[in-house]
Formats: C-alpha cells, structure tokens, sequence
C-alpha cells in the first residue's frame, strides 16, 4: 500500500485546511487509516482514525470538535477536514494505513500501522 498526502499549506489562527491521503496498490488490505502529526523536537502525535470498512472515528483530545476524518471509499482517500487551527497544530501530518485489525484501545498508536505516507506540511501563524 503506497500512500500520499496533500493539502497542506500556511493559514492564519482560526483558519481550515482539508488534508487528503490517497491509497493504491494492495488497498483491500486496509483497515484503518490514521492520521498523526509531529512537529519538530517533538514525537509523532496521534490525531485521528478511521474504520474503512464501518466508518467509525477516533480523535485525540487535542483535535476533538475542531478535525473530522471522513473517507471516500471510490476514491481510495481520507480526508483530515482541520478547522479552527491553532498554533500548535503546526506539524508535519503524516496519513498512514494497517495491514489488518487494530483493537479500539490501540487505533491512535503510531506502532499499529503498517504503511505511512511522506508527510504534508501545515503552518498555523
């Protein structure tokens, strides 16, 4: 599974930004797709989740009520909808994807996924 990310860009505090991260090649694998971030200094950062087959979702704290993950299964992509950016949402995002089952105590941890993408720059100034 080869995944790759877009959308990323500079906005203002309070702005939005869509992230997309299109899969190909062994897509029927998937089971989750995640969303994680890291910024510099720091460690990779859980974000958000999403089933592919049931559409359920996961948030980290620190995004809950401002990020949604949806999905567009024909179109083999996931969508990071980011609103009311702060500062500190500034990181590189980084989509990724598991071979198989991910138990629910365990979908926002970055060693349950399989396949990563290169990353896409946002900047909250």
């Amino acid at each position: 599974v080869q995944l790759v990310e877009s959308g990323g860009g500079s906005v203002r505090a309070g702005g939005s930004l869509r992230l997309s991260c299109v899969a190909s090649g062994n897509t029927d694998s998937r089971n989750m797709m995640g969303w994680f971030r890291q910024a510099p200094g720091k460690d990779r950062e859980k974000v958000a989740a999403i089933h592919t087959g049931g559409g359920s979702t996961h948030y980290a704290d620190s995004v809950e009520g401002r990020f949604t993950v949806s999905q567009d299964k024909a179109k083999n992509t996931v969508y990071l909808q980011m609103n009311s950016l702060k500062p500190e949402d500034t990181a590189m995002y980084y989509c990724a994807a598991s071979r198989g089952y991910i138990a629910t105590s365990r979908r926002l941890v970055a060693t349950a996924y399989n396949y990563w993408g290169q990353g896409t720059q946002v900047t909250v100034s």
